[in-house]
């Protein structure tokens, strides 16, 4: 089995973002994007993801066994690895493209990636910044959430709290219930807009690693599928890891990279340059 050329073809083909888009992402620090992927591509990869996340999904334990955070979805990683169909998405041009122009960089290498399949009946993704995890320089950091069926609200689609990059108390917190509780108090007394919408087919968003964002329950009796890509800066550096999560990053994510230099090992190699 191979990805049809059609796909192959859709999937070089330049997603054009407008100057708003632009700019509303660069001072929000996320933006929703309609139709970047289409329904055969869509079609496509959900299967194809299904049936990897399916081959490598260890989680026997039943929901209401598991933490708040083992509840919110079946996390899996680098797909890509495993797993030639999934790589063609993974490495795509089209969603590469779209992350280096938002966040105005000359292009961009791949962190990770990683699946996110909520079941039904799961629970809540806590208020978090993901690069309170990442051992990397600077904020030019991005994460295409990738939903790979239309997702209403009652599945769990992904908040935003738009603009809260700026915001430094939180950052320090992992991802559970300390952080759902701590980070939504200190946002009420913001002006940050929170933002709750469904997410149409074809429909995806981009967050830089420092905006706080959630996910709310998936109270429907089906699977919210959702692959997501990590993209970083092409020169980014390495830095000194600054807690044992960032420690784990650094060997796992980018194993051997040197701390000071560009992160540049097989497992990080550039998705799109211009």
């Amino acid at each position: 089995m191979q990805v049809p050329n059609s796909i192959q073809s859709f999937l070089q083909t330049p997603y054009t973002l407008s100057s708003e888009q632009v700019a509303h992402y660069q001072h929000y620090r996320y933006i929703k994007l309609k139709e970047v992927l289409n329904a055969e591509t869509l079609e496509f990869f959900n299967k194809a993801i299904t049936e990897r996340v399916n081959l490598m999904n260890e989680n026997t334990t039943p929901l209401e066994e598991r933490t708040t955070y083992g509840k919110a979805f079946l996390q899996l990683f680098n797909l890509w690895q495993e797993d030639e169909l999934v790589k063609e998405l993974i490495f795509s041009k089209r969603l590469g493209k779209l992350a280096s122009d938002l966040m105005q960089v000359e292009g961009v290498r791949l962190y990770h990636d990683q699946a996110l399949f909520k079941e039904g009946g799961g629970g809540i993704t806590p208020w978090h910044a993901d690069q309170y995890y990442w051992p990397l320089e600077t904020d030019k950091t991005i994460t295409a959430w990738i939903p790979l069926q239309e997702t209403p609200l009652p599945m769990g689609p992904l908040e935003f709290s738009a603009g809260s990059h700026v915001i430094v108390e939180g950052r320090e917190l992992e991802i559970g219930d300390k952080s759902e509780e701590l980070i939504d108090k200190k946002l009420r007394v913001t002006d940050f807009k929170h933002v709750v919408e469904a997410f149409d087919l074809g429909e995806i968003s981009f967050h830089s690693g420092w905006v706080f964002h959630r996910a709310g329950a998936n109270t429907t009796d089906e699977m919210r599928k959702v692959m997501t890509i990590i993209y970083m800066d092409k020169d980014m550096v390495l830095k000194n890891p600054k807690n044992k999560n960032q420690e784990h990053d650094w060997n796992t994510w980018c194993p051997n990279a040197k701390i000071g230099a560009v992160i540049d090992t097989p497992l990080n190699p550039i998705i799109y340059s211009k």
